[in-house]
Formats: C-alpha cells, sequence, structure tokens
C-alpha cells in the first residue's frame, strides 16, 4: 500500500526507541496497530460495499432496460388508430357473400328429373 520495507520500518523504529523512550514506545505501537487495522477494515468493508452496489447495477441494468422497452411498447400500441382497449379482440368479420351458401333450395331442372336420385 504505502511501499514500506524491512529497511524504512526499523528505522522508524530506532526514531521511536529514541523519541518515546522503551516503557511507551510499546504502547503507542500497540495504540498505531490499532488505527491501522481499523483503517484496513474500513477500507475493505467500502470496497465490499461499492462491489456490490456495482454488481447489483449490472443486474438491474437489463430490468430496467426491458422495462423501458415495454413502456415504449405500450405507448405505440396506444397512439395506434385502431387501438380499442375495451373492444372484444376477437375477429368479427363478415362473410363474403359470394362464398356463402344458398339459404334456399332451388327445384330440379328438366336434367335432373332423369336422374333416378332425384324422383
Amino acid at each position: 500500500m504505502f511501499d514500506v520495507g524491512f529497511a524504512e520500518l526499523f528505522l522508524l523504529a530506532l526514531i521511536g526507541l529514541l523519541v518515546l523512550g522503551p516503557e511507551r514506545l510499546p504502547g503507542v505501537a500497540r495504540t498505531v496497530g490499532g488505527f491501522v487495522r481499523k483503517a484496513r477494515m474500513s477500507w475493505v468493508s467500502l470496497r465490499n460495499t461499492i462491489e456490490s452496489e456495482l454488481a447489483e447495477a449490472d443486474l438491474a441494468s437489463p430490468i430496467k432496460q426491458t422495462k423501458e422497452e415495454l413502456q415504449q411498447i405500450g405507448k405505440e400500441l396506444s397512439e395506434a388508430a385502431n387501438y380499442n382497449p375495451e373492444a372484444n379482440h376477437s375477429i368479427t368479420e363478415e362473410p363474403d357473400p359470394a362464398l356463402a351458401k344458398p339459404t334456399e333450395e332451388f327445384p330440379p331442372t328438366e336434367a335432373d328429373s332423369d336422374k333416378p336420385e332425384n324422383v
């Protein structure tokens, strides 16, 4: 993190021993170690929180995109001229009169009267 090697640590310990003395140096080292531990734990916690938020954002973006697409489709449908949400959506076309079967029976013609089926 700070790229402190063994030589730098030895120099800091020697300066601390000269400035603080042998009685207070272990207590100060314990206190500094506690602060370093708390700072490291806070950093790890912050990093984990950021990573989890980014993971949530990655999961939420396709859902948000799909929601926006569905809203756009709904908007396009509501703007369509022939869209009526209250109407029954079944097909109600009129049958073609040319294709419809005749409703009345026609009497057999003279050519048909010779056949034994129509007698």
